[in-house]
């Protein structure tokens, strides 16, 4: 059996538990209501139920949310293929949407939806759109390194000086879509090399809050997160913050990867019509102003909506140019086993 296939496996079994205590009550099969439009939902739970009851609100159509993370309902969709009861899968990012897609799983985006999203985050063949983004970005404590003193490129970790001088989450499928990036950019054996300088270099952390907090403590100089954890606790008490900044790499690095995060229709969707509707609203001007203007700070991606004015703007941030829809999820799952992270 191939490993990616092992892999995917492994996530099913771990996700199947996962999705079951994650259906929202009311959704069928517990009573509730069939004609509900039904949502495999990883983005964060609490933005997708703001999208949900206002567009309930809006069209009367209710909206039952299942929540997992990225790789687990990614692979529950692939292994349950045209059974799926599915008809919308959000991802905060855009790995687990390109794997869906690849098993030939998505029916084509509306091209009504599909122009409210600059083509440079929506994978160029329209089986799903972007519907939000995230900066990676380094965050140093200021009173362990400067920022002169930062590397020039997220490359640069690997090298030996950066040797338990920085932290990441590898497990998680955020870090994992950064390392996608790594493969586009470099090639496999590039991301290869990088991946084994990881492994001798980085402190593992659970996810980018731990890892955000090790910073903030001084376990390690520098950590490798996306920058809306930072934001976030930022405009809370910066309890796990409050000793670190921020640096943007920029310069198409690998470092400066923006995390397009998806939203597709399910080509055996049992409510097609009410699914395409339900993806519009988000990324129309309603839905992407829930986003811009909540707790979420991610950055809107569609119908011209601006980010919260604390946010670098998001065409400021000269990330490197990829398809979304050329993330390879499996391949990246495969290269960090090699090199022990998994």
């Amino acid at each position: 059996m191939p490993a990616h296939v092992r892999h995917a496996t492994l996530a099913v079994l771990a996700g199947s538990a996962l999705l079951l205590s994650g259906c929202a009550a009311g959704s069928e099969g517990d009573g509730g209501d069939a004609d509900a439009l039904v949502v495999y939902n990883a983005q964060h739970e609490e933005l997708t139920q703001e999208w949900a009851d206002a567009f309930t609100k809006k069209t009367g159509i209710e909206v039952v949310l299942r929540n997992g993370d990225d790789s687990e309902l990614g692979n529950q969709l692939v292994q349950e293929g045209a059974a799926s009861k599915a008809d919308v899968f959000l991802t905060e990012n855009s790995p687990a949407m390109s794997l869906v897609e690849e098993a030939g799983l998505f029916a084509p985006v509306d091209e009504e939806t599909l122009a409210l999203v600059p083509e440079a985050y929506r994978p160029a063949s329209g089986a799903w759109t972007g519907i939000a983004a995230r900066s990676t970005v380094v965050v140093y404590n200021p009173d362990l390194i400067s920022e002169a003193e930062l590397p020039a490129s997220l490359l640069d970790l690997a090298d030996p000086e950066w040797k338990g001088r920085w932290g990441a989450a590898p497990a998680k499928a955020d870090f994992q879509a950064i390392v996608s990036a790594v493969l586009e950019t470099q090639g496999e054996d590039g991301a290869r090399d990088w991946l084994e300088g990881m492994a001798e270099n980085a402190t593992e952390y659970r996810n980018n809050i731990v890892t955000m907090k090790a910073v903030n403590a001084g376990e390690v100089p520098v950590g490798v997160i996306y920058h809306y954890y930072w934001y976030r606790d930022q405009d809370a008490a910066a309890e796990d913050s409050g000793n670190t900044k921020l640096h943007y790499f920029g310069n198409q690095d690998p470092g400066a990867f923006v995390s397009v995060s998806g939203g597709g229709v399910l080509k055996n969707a049992q409510h097609p019509d009410e699914a395409q509707q339900f993806l519009a609203f988000i990324a129309g001007e309603q839905g992407q102003k829930i986003l811009g203007e909540g707790y979420s700070f991610e950055y809107p991606v569609a119908s011209g909506i601006p980010a919260k004015s604390e946010l670098p703007p998001l065409d400021s941030l000269n990330a490197p140019v990829i398809d979304p829809s050329t993330l390879n999820g499996p391949q990246v799952i495969d290269l960090m086993t090699e090199a022990g992270l998994l």
